[in-house]
């Protein structure tokens, strides 16, 4: 009988709680996440849930002109997600990157096939930025949908010119201004007609609005996109 020897020195994890367990997460965790799965009724522009299903966005994308075409997230940004996602960003969790795309390939395997995306991108870091962390999450979670889902991705169409100021940090006004020709896309001959972008949190839209400005303005005419997480609609 072999010895499965990364299973001895890696075992299993939650990503919610790090506690070992085989097959990943637990059954108490698993409970927590499953009620904060986005659900319907949501904002048909940012996919943040609403309170009546009768309005069509949330208050946010009533009052706001979104640069990208539509987008969905998988979970609220809640306790345990919020410190999944934060050890997946920060702390070298490099490995929750499969998880989180089995999990959004679930739900949303048949949306994105309806939108057709010929490729997809993941919202890069800035070099300086990279070199430090060591890795860029969103990539690392691109990199696996386009694995399950069988789509191309590019590591180079979209760059990160800017080495910006930590969106969290910032107002609402001010983090649309940080994120002012942050992007640029190099693209070899014909730009691609429908892009999805992924990246590990949605809040105000304002990130994923820069990249998706800069891919249009080089020629691409339908932006989506996917996060883990999301906050709370209205």
């Amino acid at each position: 009988m072999k010895l499965n020897l990364k299973r001895i020195f890696w075992p299993d994890t939650c990503p919610f709680c790090g506690k070992v367990n085989a097959g990943g997460i637990c059954a108490a965790c698993k409970k927590k996440v499953d009620s904060l799965q986005v659900k319907e009724p949501r904002c048909m522009k940012c996919g943040k849930p609403i309170r009546y299903s009768e309005r069509e966005c949330c208050r946010d994308c009533m009052h706001t002109r979104h640069v990208y075409d539509r987008g969905v997230s998988l979970w609220l940004h809640k306790e345990p997600v919020n410190q999944s996602v934060y050890r997946f960003k920060y702390h070298n969790q490099r490995f929750y990157a499969q998880f989180y795309a089995c999990e959004i390939t679930k739900s949303y395997e048949a949306l994105i096939k309806r939108w057709i995306p010929e490729i997809i991108v993941a919202i890069p870091l800035h070099p300086r930025r990279r070199r430090k962390r060591g890795y860029n999450q969103a990539e690392l979670l691109a990199l696996e949908l386009g694995k399950i889902m069988e789509i191309p991705v590019s590591g180079s169409i979209l760059k990160r010119v800017r080495d910006t100021e930590p969106q969290k940090i910032l107002d609402s006004r001010k983090r649309r201004k940080n994120l002012e020709k942050a992007f640029a896309v190099r693209v070899s001959g014909a730009a691609p007609r429908c892009v999805l972008l992924v990246d590990d949190i949605y809040t105000t839209g304002n990130t994923i609005d820069a990249a998706a400005e800069a891919l249009k303005g080089a020629g691409v005419q339908k932006v989506y996109f996917l996060t883990i997480s999301i906050g709370q609609g209205n």
